[in-house]
């Protein structure tokens, strides 16, 4: 049997403090939350975590001097590293609108980082 695991549910305000533990036969048993979001999120933070990255790039000739960007959709946590450092020199040319595909399918994954503001060009 696996050793038990505390989490803090972070899909919702009541930030409920849960304990997920194994049966014998691999079996998930959650306990400590308070609506069906937390039994959802213990489940998969065990099983595959995933986070929804957010950053900013430099944009180029545009009336900001960043812009905002996120993923689309989550990414397996053992990728945050790697979607982050294709951030590292990255520049963006104005104009830009919200929703843009600022680098499309990062790490192979089919997620997408996009704008999240418009930006005009100077």
């Amino acid at each position: 049997m696996r050793e038990s695991q505390k989490l803090t549910c972070i899909n919702c305000p009541m930030g409920c403090e849960l304990e997920v533990s194994f049966t014998d036969s691999g079996e998930i048993i959650v306990s400590g939350y308070k609506c069906l979001k937390g039994l959802d999120y213990a489940k998969k933070e065990v099983m595959n975590p995933t986070r929804t990255i957010t950053s900013s790039v430099p944009v180029v000739d545009g009336e900001m001097a960043m812009v905002s960007i996120r993923t689309d959709r989550d990414v397996p946590k053992k990728l945050i590293r790697d979607c982050m450092m294709l951030l590292k020199d990255m520049k963006v040319n104005a104009p830009i609108s919200a929703g843009d595909i600022i680098i499309e399918n990062i790490c192979g994954t089919g997620v997408n980082f996009i704008a999240t503001r418009s930006v005009r060009k100077k």
